[in-house]
């Protein structure tokens, strides 16, 4: 069985925020730790660049913005997009269970 690190966030046994909330699941999943550092990171980011609006509240639209913000104004590579992309559809798709459908995405530069 792999060992848990020592550095990992703990959480609430009966978790109220939102973040809370979302690293709970992720861990009941058995996502592993970096997946779980990741999506967190990512969710957050989302988060902020949408003024800290819920993301109960937003919809594909919003994750398309973001998509083409990392893409156009941050420059980051394709692999970088996939990764955002993979935890917000997480997060929407089986968190939220808010399904995303298809999204028009601005492709990054290529690696």
């Amino acid at each position: 069985m792999a060992k848990i690190p020592e550095n990992r966030i703990p959480i609430p046994i009966s978790p109220n925020k939102f973040i809370h909330r979302l690293r709970a699941f992720i861990r009941k999943r058995q996502l592993s730790w970096s997946t779980e550092k990741s999506y967190v990171n990512w969710v957050k980011r989302f988060i902020k660049f949408h003024r800290m609006k819920h993301p109960e509240e937003m919809k594909s639209a919003h994750v398309e913005q973001f998509l083409h913000h990392l893409a156009v104004d941050c420059h980051v590579t394709t692999n970088t997009q996939k990764a955002a992309l993979n935890a917000i559809a997480f997060l929407f798709n089986q968190f939220l269970e808010l399904p995303l459908g298809t999204l028009n995405i601005t492709p990054a530069k290529k690696t």
